[in-house]
């Protein structure tokens, strides 16, 4: 089948070849769904868990608890994973991670079923599904570029991230929260069935190993998984563009995580409103970070990525302060809406940077370093809030926050411009095409200091990454309209 409206070049022409115009519509909507059940047992989850605990304790130290325990495999595993998605096939990945959770739910599920109910066996089920998210999402953000080329990422990563704003937060809370009132076994059910979906969804992506050009490397050149963590540690903390984008979105993870727990006892404390109406301070965020995820496309080429780094620290850090020093609800509501939609716009102008300036072959490694910093601290931030709240009063967590992340813009965002993040997708643009071949294999690019040392007329000889090599098929609109946007992943 030929690809209408392209150029008749030679590159296209072997496209055409080996690519059928709808495969990449076809491996898009597979990875679509397999996401968008994946988030709604997160979002069946993030109600039933928190209220399994509000039903054990009242301890705001074993409240936030749980947040350390669910993160805590990213300082132990994601590397490894990041290792294992540039070794294997991450389609495998996303099939067998998921299908570990669902096995951790259900398990959970069984428990509560009989009667055992303890938050040790909660947060042993919590921990299980984070070791096996560290491998999910990790290979997730590293497949949008294997199928899509540069200029379709923005637009790729708005919907993953619209899609799961919305099921995450619209679907999966409510319905979490009705079936945990019906039996609490039945939300922990129902997450482990849509786990299992999403590994299902995930068998219908193609094949996505390791090129045969770094198979072969890897056979004529055998290194350990150490030695892999630390080539993609290496290229990462040398890429200074990268490292500082991952302190900003650490910072904001750290006192989200250090509020976020807590946002409960604020509401139904200090703001004296009833359990009913805490349902708004988390539809009203999560309507901000769909805006931002379906805006993306059309913000971020207008006012560019630097101003929206600068808008990801501050808009955050005002909502804090509303929130810490105030009781208007109103005005905390719509500073939380605003604080959603500079968060998401930034998940996607790093994720996308991410996605184009990170050679393939170094991409899973990468990203691993790069979650590592940024979602790391998240067990550090929950403690921090959770030990700050029970000593300082419920509000000294947000006040640190506001004032944290003032710093953090002040200090780190300066050097983050607009014309710095297109330098740094077209240095490795031109990377990716000097090493085009004169072979009609598909393969990914070759990381700079590879690329440097070869001669010329062996990189003539070399395999081009197709899907970023010209124009695909446009990804598929949603049928119906559009873990949140403020956690930056």
């Amino acid at each position: 089948m030929l690809i209408p409206n392209r150029p008749i070049t030679r590159e296209n022409t072997i496209r055409r070849l080996i690519v059928p115009a709808a495969a990449p519509r076809r491996s898009f909507t597979a990875l679509w769904a397999s996401q968008a059940s994946s988030n709604l047992a997160d979002g069946l989850l993030q109600a039933a868990a928190p209220l399994l605990v509000a039903t054990l304790t009242r301890d705001p130290l074993v409240v936030a608890g749980m947040t350390v325990v669910q993160f805590l495999p990213w300082l132990v595993a994601t590397l490894p994973a990041g290792a294992m998605a540039d070794r294997v096939d991450r389609r495998r990945i996303l099939t067998a991670g998921n299908w570990l959770r669902a096995a951790g739910f259900a398990l959970l599920a069984v428990s509560l079923a009989n009667g055992w109910r303890h938050v040790a066996l909660l947060y042993a089920a919590v921990f299980l599904a984070g070791c096996a998210e560290t491998m999910v999402d990790n290979a997730a953000l590293t497949i949008p570029p294997r199928l899509l080329p540069r200029e379709q990422l923005e637009r790729a990563n708005g919907r993953l991230f619209a899609t799961q704003s919305v099921i995450n937060t619209f679907i999966g809370p409510p319905a979490g929260a009705a079936l945990f009132a019906l039996a609490a076994s039945a939300a922990f059910y129902t997450g482990a069935a849509a786990f299992a979906l999403a590994g299902l969804a995930a068998l219908l992506l193609p094949a996505l190993r390791p090129t045969s050009e770094e198979q072969e490397r890897r056979r004529s050149t055998p290194t350990t998984v150490t030695q892999d963590i630390r080539s993609g540690w290496a290229h990462f903390w040398r890429h200074d563009l990268l490292r500082r984008v991952a302190f900003i979105s650490a910072a904001i993870n750290f006192f989200g995580t250090a509020t976020g727990g807590l946002l409960v006892l604020l509401i139904t404390g200090p703001y004296q409103m009833p359990m009913s109406r805490y349902g708004l301070f988390v539809a009203v965020p999560a309507a901000g970070a769909i805006a931002g995820s379906l805006l993306a496309e059309h913000v971020v080429p207008r006012i560019g990525g630097g101003p929206i780094t600068w808008l990801a620290a501050l808009a955050p850090a005002a909502s804090y302060a509303i929130l810490g020093l105030g009781d208007n609800t109103p005005l905390a509501l719509a500073g939380m809406f605003c604080a959603a939609i500079a968060t998401s716009l930034n998940q996607i102008v790093v994720s996308t940077l991410r996605q184009a300036a990170v050679p393939d072959q170094l991409l899973g490694r990468v990203t691993a370093a790069y979650r590592l910093v940024v979602l790391g601290v998240v067990p550090l931030g929950a403690l921090a809030g959770g030990l700050l709240g029970r000593s300082l009063g419920i509000r000294a967590p947000f006040i640190a926050a506001a004032l944290g992340l003032v710093l953090a813009a002040l200090l780190l965002a300066s050097r983050v411009t607009t014309q710095a993040l297109r330098d740094a997708e077209t240095t490795h643009g031109r990377h990716a095409i000097d090493q085009r071949p004169r072979s009609v294999h598909l393969a990914t690019r070759g990381d700079a200091a590879a690329h440097a040392a070869e001669p010329r007329s062996t990189r003539d000889q070399r395999d081009p990454q197709a899907g970023r090599a010209g124009p695909s098929p446009s990804l598929p609109r949603p049928s119906t309209g559009s873990r949140t946007a403020a956690r930056q992943r």
